[in-house]
């Protein structure tokens, strides 16, 4: 009875000590598989950290980049604005550079805030700052946006105003060239009225006087045989046989004097009395002086002073 009773503690033992080892395997692996799903935790929350940051520090610099790049465009803006562009194609081309040059900031801002939002929405981080900042500068980008389209409009409504400017100017050039070439026309031909004017008042102002004895008068075709005239009287016509050239061409406008310089002379050719005296210096007929040209040629324009 005795060895049973022992080997019935024995069993007894055994299987205690067989129920706390398995009990403590059994703790000792769920504690194990708990750290392990610990360290599996944490290192998510690593990695969850580590994408965050890299996160922040790539929005923080392209927040930085899109503010230089408003900055820009607000302040090249506001220079095209308070200070006046001289016309001119190289002016009007900078202009288009500049706006050229400030759509594509505005553009490349635009894909870089689209590419942050996609960028966070993704990452499941619910970061309010920065949502809040990339809508600010979603609406800062689409009211310079709005300005730089008001200010290409103005351009080209400048280029058309130019344009209406420059055609206006190339009509009146058009114009004034037509009317410099009317012009010269009437000039031209009020030249040749006046020349023509001029020519018939010289015509008309021409006179002639002749002085010499009978002899030389009838040798030289003045007088005829009889001692008349030949052709000069108050018929005003001159005979084909009048020898012209024998006479001396003077101007009625400022030939006042005929010059005689004899002892005695008489004026034969018909003027009226009262418009010429004959005027004596040093016992000789100096010259015959017209006192009223007027009335003096107004019969004739041939004076002839018969002479001894």
């Amino acid at each position: 009875m005795e060895t049973e009773r022992k080997s019935v503690i024995i069993s007894i033992t055994v299987v205690l000590f067989l129920l706390v080892v398995l009990a403590s395997g059994l703790m000792i692996f769920k504690n194990k598989a708990q750290i392990n799903q610990l360290t599996l935790q944490n290192e998510n929350l690593s990695t969850t950290i580590d994408v965050r940051d890299s996160l922040v520090n790539e929005m923080t610099n392209t927040f930085d980049e899109i503010e230089q790049n408003l900055t820009f465009v607000r302040n090249k803006r506001d220079q095209m604005i308070s200070v006046p562009q001289e016309g001119g194609k190289n002016s009007r081309e900078i202009m288009v550079a500049d706006i050229k040059l400030m759509n594509e900031m505005l553009e490349e801002s635009s894909k870089k805030i689209e590419e942050l939002d996609k960028k966070l929405s993704a990452s499941g981080a619910q970061i309010k700052s920065f949502k809040n900042k990339i809508a600010q500068l979603t609406k800062n980008i689409e009211e310079q946006d709005n300005l730089i389209q008001e200010l290409k409009a103005e351009l080209e409504d400048r280029d058309y105003k130019i344009s209406e400017r420059d055609r206006t100017i190339l009509q009146l050039k058009g114009n004034l060239a037509q009317k410099d070439d009317s012009i010269q026309t009437k000039s031209q031909v009020i030249a040749e009225k006046s020349k023509t004017i001029t020519e018939k008042e010289n015509q008309l102002n021409k006179a002639y006087f002749v002085t010499g004895t009978v002899t030389q008068l009838l040798q030289n075709g003045v007088l005829d045989k009889e001692g008349g005239l030949l052709g000069i009287g108050k018929s005003k016509s001159i005979s084909d046989n009048l020898n012209v050239k024998y006479f001396t061409q003077i101007d009625i406008r400022n030939a006042n004097h005929i010059p005689i310089n004899k002892k005695r002379a008489k004026l034969i050719s018909e003027h009226p009395d009262n418009s010429y005296r004959l005027v004596e210096e040093n016992d000789k007929i100096a010259y015959l002086e017209i006192e009223n040209p007027d009335e003096f040629w107004k019969i004739t324009k041939y004076a002839i002073v018969e002479t001894k």
